[in-house]
């Protein structure tokens, strides 16, 4: 297991790997399956956008151990963010808790006509956060990218540690 940290930029290229092919998974799902992400959907991705730039840091500052694990560091620390976000998401299918403000359909003015009404329910992009659009053994998006992104806080966290036992730093 020393041999992947032989390779300083092994890590750091994995993170943006990972980041990469989960947010073209997220993307796909949208584009080609026709899944529409709510906005707690949306909020998971930005992790998964801060662990890759993590990771790109990583890349760039691959010469310098203590950058570089601090990189890692700031990786694991997305990841576990994402999975905050993903259980939050979880709770609020589970009707556990009620989602963000955004979550809920939005107010209409009682008093407007009909055609008011049409017009503005046409021009409302919405997805429920409490709907779960797509589930495989009982689990949810959410719930997947809960449990990913726990596993790499993890492999994130104990690569950083790992590598300051082998550096030395």
């Amino acid at each position: 297991m020393s041999r992947v940290f032989d390779h300083p930029r092994l890590v750091p290229a994995l993170i943006v790997a990972v980041s990469l092919g989960a947010l073209g998974a997220a993307l796909f799902a949208q584009y080609v399956g026709d899944i529409q992400p709510c906005i707690l959907c949306v909020y998971q991705r930005y992790a998964y956008l801060a662990a890759l730039a993590a990771g790109i840091i990583g890349l760039a500052v691959g010469g310098n151990p203590v950058a570089r694990r601090l990189a890692i560091a700031l990786a694991a620390l997305a990841f576990l963010a994402g999975a905050g976000l993903a259980f939050f998401h979880v709770g609020v299918e589970q009707l556990w808790w009620r989602g963000t403000a955004e979550c809920h359909a939005p107010a209409f003015d009682p008093n407007a006509s009909i055609a008011d009404l049409r017009k503005q329910l046409l021009q409302t992009d919405f997805v429920a956060c409490d709907q779960i659009p797509w589930s495989l053994f009982g689990i949810s998006i959410a719930g997947y990218n809960m449990f990913a992104s726990l596993v790499f806080a993890a492999a994130c966290a104990w690569a950083a540690v790992r590598m300051g036992r082998t550096t030395g730093r």
